[in-house]
């Protein structure tokens, strides 16, 4: 059962990232600044997004439901 919840956070986890990251909050149009130690916001939140996609994967394969087979 706890398993079931967690893999239904997981899907809704990376259905809101995707649409975050193609929202104009991530990817405003034409925009670079501000910056962060040299490198435009875009980009530092595309990595923050990286790396919550890999942390999601990591749990899903945890506890996808067809792992016990």
């Amino acid at each position: 059962m706890q398993n079931e919840k967690l893999w239904t956070f997981c899907k809704i986890a990376v259905g809101l990232l995707i649409i975050l990251t193609f929202s104009p909050l991530v990817t405003p149009a034409g925009v670079h600044e501000p910056s962060f130690m040299g490198m435009p916001y875009t980009l530092w939140v595309g990595i923050v997004v990286a790396f919550l996609l890999v942390g999601i994967t990591w749990l899903g394969t945890r506890v996808h439901p067809g792992r016990e087979e």
